[in-house]
């Protein structure tokens, strides 16, 4: 997705995926996001069956889990850490990221 719109952002941001203004298949995969980051074992072969209806090849849906597991990850590893999460907002504004005082 490379929509820089702040309709789009605001939208994604409160987990509205419909009034996004996503294509078909960014919603798919942010279905299918969802679902491996929620509730993992319960991934089925019809949620990988709708991504390739979706135009997406064996490939693409491999590497969507790959990155999807990923950041799973690097939240839990962050989160057993207490890493504070950076202001993304402030820090596309200009304003610099203190690591000191985890904040902007």
């Amino acid at each position: 997705m490379q929509d820089t719109s702040k309709g789009t952002a605001a939208a994604l941001e409160q987990g509205e995926i419909d009034p996004a203004g996503l294509t078909e298949a960014e919603s798919a995969l942010l279905g299918f996001a969802k679902i491996l980051t929620e509730t993992p074992a319960q991934t089925t072969d019809s949620d990988v069956e709708k991504l390739r209806q979706a135009g997406y090849n064996d490939q693409q849906i491999a590497e969507a889990v790959y990155v999807i597991s990923l950041f799973a990850f690097f939240n839990r590893v962050a989160d057993a850490f207490g890493l504070q999460s950076p202001d993304y907002k402030a820090i596309l504004e200009g304003k610099e990221f203190d690591s000191q005082s985890d904040s902007v």
